[in-house]
């Protein structure tokens, strides 16, 4: 079975005053959680807002459970970061073999 769970991240920086203070809150929180979970992780939207992020991660994985159960810890994690508030979240679980 080939799943993959990719989830959406809308991240609202309240405290960034221009956007080096953004790219560094997002950078940090990337390599962070890229490091912990291995997973593929990326900014990919509102690069020109100063206060706001959208960050894509993708992971594969045996079955919904275990993917499941990784999307709500990589939650938590990026929950935890002080600086980023997590404004929106997307997780979605795709089966590659289904029809």
């Amino acid at each position: 079975m080939g799943l993959v769970a990719i989830s959406y991240f809308e991240l609202h920086i309240p405290h960034a005053r221009s956007l080096k203070d953004k790219r560094k809150v997002v950078k940090s929180l990337i390599d962070r959680v890229h490091s912990r979970y291995r997973v593929s992780i990326a900014e990919t939207d509102h690069h020109d807002l100063r206060q706001l992020a959208g960050i894509t991660l993708a992971s594969v994985g045996r079955n919904d459970r275990e993917l499941e159960r990784q999307l709500e810890d990589l939650r938590s994690a990026i929950e935890l970061d002080p600086e980023a508030v997590i404004a929106s979240w997307q997780p979605e679980i795709l089966d590659l073999y289904s029809g």
